[in-house]
């Protein structure tokens, strides 16, 4: 397998149709499944946030498993990820269809089939996007490359959340019957989303030579013991999602029993999508001219910033909480962006540490990390306006309420993107240290092929790595490169 140095526009785009369709089922759920829960199958706001906690905590777990399917997974004819979006899919987009389909079995029996539900489709989702997103390291390793990749899946993911914005939000009035507007929406999402996840299992592809195709599972903690830069960028992303998760959970909530306009909500879509496409197109330069981690500290900032304007927005003044809103969201969408560009780059680090690379454990380790933030997130939604005593029946809510989904959509954002602010500070895994670091892979690869004695230079005459090496895999060098990070 030989590495490329440019992506095709259709492989790109392939990619991107991915995450759309990975979107159909997350996004749908993160933007509306509390509203289904409060308004339509009668669970409390806090029933709901412990649930959220409990199920998303569950799914981090199997991130966990499923990185290990990965990488113990190796088919001559799909390679390593594809296998599991062509038979995962399909379950995938009927999971995410029934929990939106609740049967009325009395309070205990529909809080349980709540749990299953949503806990087998955050199973069937980990199958699918761990392979799905540890593909984008095997694709491309040019920082150019992989923030297209980068910008493609956030595209893909925005261009879903925009359909549900501008089309399926302004249907959610409050007090009104909502079971027919979910049933056509989710059902309708099981063909699209098959047809996006076939396109992209057709033109998405491997393109990175890996010396071993089954990295075995002390192989895999190797991998990940020492790996600072993703240790960082992992405790980074749970605070940072844990922000995020609480802002959209209650989206809705703030536009329709906060700012009483419903109907701002298309607006607010089409707006950050047309933000997000000119931030896409734009992004690579950026991260070229400036590094992904600029832009990931540049974009935490804004999210800080409208987190504040929500949280301290009378109702009354309209234009400024829906301009907080946007400001936020849009810092959310940058560091969407390269976040994924910045996760790739650990899957070097973790080979040039140890010979082998591991794209399934590191994706599902960082991916673990992004679902317990998403669990803590989503519950302190939701115990934020039960809190404020929201009441799912009510057409009016209390001004106590209001308060609740104002600090779920402000006041949490805002401190948790401060923190993972903080963290990111201090990385450095740079794209300078990248760069150096693929340049040495490279030169040992060469080495290799060409039957040269690798020198291992090692006091007692063996190298700690040569179990590694004597698999086919590439060693780590005696001397570190000359920007070794110290993240």
């Amino acid at each position: 397998m030989t590495t490329l140095t440019k992506l095709s526009k259709r492989s790109i785009l392939g990619y991107g149709a991915g995450d759309a369709a990975n979107n159909l089922a997350f996004t749908t759920t993160t933007m509306f499944l509390l509203v289904y829960y409060t308004d339509v199958a009668g669970i409390s706001a806090a029933a709901a946030g412990t649930l959220f906690l409990i199920v998303r905590i569950f799914d981090a777990f199997a991130d966990i498993f499923a990185g290990r399917m990965v990488d113990r997974t190796h088919t001559k004819r799909w390679g390593k990820f594809r296998p599991f979006i062509l038979f995962g899919s399909l379950p995938l987009l009927v999971l995410s269809a029934l929990n939106f389909h609740i049967p009325q079995l009395g309070e205990s029996g529909t809080l349980l089939y709540a749990y299953v539900a949503y806990a087998a489709l955050g199973l069937a989702y980990s199958l699918v996007n761990i392979p799905y997103g540890s593909m984008a390291a095997s694709m491309a390793q040019d920082p150019k490359e992989r923030a297209k990749l980068a910008s493609a899946r956030t595209v893909g993911a925005l261009l879903v959340g925009s359909v549900l914005g501008i089309f399926v939000a302004p249907l959610l009035k409050a007090g009104t019957d909502l079971q027919p507007v979910f049933s056509t929406v989710t059902i309708s999402f099981v063909a699209v989303g098959f047809v996006l996840y076939m396109f992209t299992f057709f033109t998405a592809r491997e393109r990175v030579r890996r010396d071993v195709p089954k990295v075995s599972f002390k192989q895999s903690v190797a991998t990940l013991k020492g790996n600072k830069p993703l240790l960082m960028l992992c405790v980074s992303s749970f605070v940072f999602l844990s922000g995020s998760l609480a802002l959209t959970t209650v989206q809705i909530y703030y536009f329709r029993d906060v700012l009483h306009h419903l109907e701002l909500v298309p607006v607010l879509s089409i707006v950050q999508l047309l933000l997000t496409l000119g931030a896409a197109a734009v992004m690579p330069g950026l991260v070229a001219r400036f590094g992904k981690r600029t832009i990931y500290l540049a974009s935490g900032l804004m999210m800080a910033m409208g987190g504040a304007v929500v949280l301290f927005t009378p109702p009354a003044m309209l234009w400024l909480g829906f301009t907080g809103f946007v400001l936020a969201l849009s810092g959310i969408n940058g560091t969407n962006i390269v976040v994924w560009a910045l996760e790739a780059d650990t899957v070097e680090y973790g080979e040039w540490k140890t010979g082998v690379r591991s794209e399934g454990i590191i994706y599902s380790l960082f991916s673990f990390t992004r679902k317990t933030g998403q669990a803590v997130g989503g519950a302190l939604a939701g115990y934020a306006i039960a809190a404020g005593g929201y009441n799912g029946k009510a057409a009016q809510q209390t001004a106590e309420a209001i308060t609740g989904i104002q600090v779920a959509a402000g006041l949490i954002p805002a401190v948790l993107a401060v923190l993972a602010m903080a963290v990111m500070v201090r990385y450095s895994l740079t794209d300078k240290v990248h760069a150096t670091m693929v340049e040495e892979i490279r030169a040992r690869r060469t080495r290799i092929d060409k039957g040269r004695a690798f020198d291992a230079g090692s006091s007692d005459g063996g190298s700690p790595a040569s179990g590694v090496a004597d698999r086919g895999a590439v060693q780590p060098a005696s001397n570190p490169p000359a920007a070794t990070p110290t993240a």
